[in-house]
């Protein structure tokens, strides 16, 4: 996907699903075919334990069923295999590379995402300017969540406090344990935008988990207008 259309994609992007390595590559790619035929917009691949075979197998999978379905492709937290494998970006942590070196390594036009999870990386992240801003941040974790062991929760008030300065300056998503039972309280704190992992990968039904999960989402817009 060229530079141009990664932007406009990011632009109305609303559900963003992660994804480990972890499953066999035939139940992966159906569950990422359910997931982005759901109404999902991004995929990422995050696995930190994947041998590095495996990670570039994955990163195939993910790559190509996300040009199939016209979505972004997003690799974590290694810039230079995501420019290798063709993603379309990166997401990166505060400990990460900085924006501006993933955004070197993973090659031209390649989106960077960063993650915040307090008031002071939120605005730092807001003044960023030129290679130094990253083109969408996540918030959270909302709650607790095992993906990110010993990482205390923001809680809703962050999302509140991102929809409060953020707006639409700058892309971001609230991430954290979301799922269809309590994604209804992030939109009514003031999320456009929501990652979510268990819910859908975890799901019984992923293609309706993600269904269901974009439709609450996209009722916010509705509501907000």
């Amino acid at each position: 996907m060229d530079p141009a259309r990664r932007s406009q994609a990011l632009s109305r992007a609303r559900l963003y699903f992660v994804c480990d390595a972890g499953l066999d590559p035939v139940v992966l790619d159906g569950l990422l075919g359910q997931a982005l035929v759901g109404g999902v917009d991004v995929i990422q691949l995050r696995d930190k334990k994947a041998p590095a075979g495996a990670l570039r197998a994955a990163a195939g999978l993910f790559r190509d069923a996300a040009a199939e379905s016209d979505a972004l492709f997003i690799l974590n937290d290694d810039p230079q295999l995501a420019g290798e494998v063709g993603a379309d970006g990166v997401h990166v942590g505060q400990d990460d590379a900085g924006v501006s070196t993933a955004r070197l390594a993973a090659g031209e036009g390649a989106l960077v995402g960063l993650s915040t999870h307090a008031e002071s990386e939120l605005e730092a992240a807001l003044a960023a300017q030129g290679p130094d801003r990253p083109d969408y941040i996540s918030i959270g974790p909302v709650w607790p969540t095992p993906t990110k062991p010993g990482r205390p929760a923001a809680g809703l008030d962050y999302v509140k406090l991102a929809a409060a300065r953020a707006g639409d300056s700058l892309p971001w998503f609230a991430i954290g344990s979301i799922d269809t039972g309590n994604v209804a309280r992030v939109v009514e704190a003031g999320a456009r935008r929501v990652v979510v992992v268990r819910a859908i990968r975890d799901a019984d039904e992923p293609a309706q988990a993600a269904v269901d999960l974009r439709a609450a989402v996209a009722g916010s817009e509705v509501v907000a207008s």
